[in-house]
């Protein structure tokens, strides 16, 4: 697969820590790839360099080959992008500026808007300034959308829409990403993006972190389950069985373990011998992923410092 979207060191420096540094990524055709971190991590201005918005002090950013900054008007032709802060030109309704994306963009046909309207519950007839900002969400996913663009660029898409209707933005986006569209989405949210996304990178102080597959966190080896039992007895002698323990919670009379989950079938069946309140399987997130690697990180730079 070759890649669509490419930065090579790139940085932008706005002094006092702020900006991005040295940031290398690439995305491959088809693939849609996540961009996660806390607000002022630098997901946006990285977004406004694809886009061509902002020049880079140093590196380089191409899309389908071409240079971000210095080819951007032949770029936006392959790419539907929604910003993260959305500001609509002076006109009266979402329909007036819809029709006018249609007309910069030479689309004819709005029957693709009219059916991404219907999926969205939108009223285009609402006053620009007037609308909330799920419905801006909205307006601006049609508006990115009704040309069929190769490239889709998202920038904290969801932000402001109920749980409802985010559930229904994501499906139109996971619908795009599998007929073949590439997509670079930044969001807050792990969730959204661990369910959505072939690879998820993390930005944290202008810096790429960590660029993980999502086959790494969805086909572990291994698995944690959380098992509390009814007697303090049946506790002690699960504490001795052979288990690895990663918590013990003797208040509780409970403990975590991790093993391969080849062996699940395994202490199912050894449980059967004791007498067990619960147990729980604990899920392998890409927050939890993220977070141990910052961790780790973290310390090696205390190390590194003492």
């Amino acid at each position: 697969m070759k890649n669509i979207i490419e930065f090579s060191g790139v940085t932008k420096d706005y002094r006092h820590g702020r900006g991005i540094f040295d940031i290398s990524l690439s995305v491959s055709e088809g693939e849609m790839f996540g961009f996660v971190g806390t607000n002022g991590a630098g997901k946006t201005t990285t977004i406004r360099h694809i886009m061509g918005f902002l020049k880079q002090d140093s590196g380089t950013v191409t899309v389908k080959g071409m240079d971000a900054w210095n080819q951007a008007s032949s770029i936006k032709k392959f790419i539907g992008y929604v910003p993260g802060e959305i500001a609509f030109p002076d006109l009266a309704s979402g329909t007036e500026f819809l029709k006018s994306q249609a007309e910069l963009s030479g689309l004819k046909d709005m029957s693709r808007a009219n059916r991404l309207i219907e999926r969205l519950q939108l009223d285009p007839s609402a006053n620009l300034r007037r609308m909330s900002k799920g419905m801006k969400q909205k307006t601006a996913l049609v508006a990115a959308l009704m040309a069929d663009p190769e490239i889709i660029i998202l920038d904290e898409p969801t932000t402001g829409l109920d749980p409802l209707m985010r559930v229904a933005f994501m499906d139109i986006v996971r619908e795009e990403h599998m007929r073949g569209k590439t997509v670079f989405m930044s969001s807050h949210m792990f969730e959204e993006l661990q369910t959505t996304c072939d690879k998820v990178a993390l930005i944290d102080n202008g810096k790429i972190n960590e660029i993980v597959d999502m086959n790494i966190i969805t086909q572990r080896p291994d698995v944690q389950f959380k098992i509390e039992f009814n007697k303090k007895s049946d506790y002690r002698a699960f504490l001795n069985s052979g288990y690895t323990i990663i918590r013990d919670q003797p208040q509780y009379s409970q403990v975590t373990i991790t093993l391969p989950k080849k062996e699940t079938q395994k202490l199912f069946f050894s449980l059967s011998d004791y007498d067990v309140k619960f147990i729980s399987e604990i899920p392998y997130t890409l927050e939890k992923y993220f977070k141990e690697k910052l961790i780790n990180e973290r310390i090696k730079e205390q190390k590194y410092v003492q």
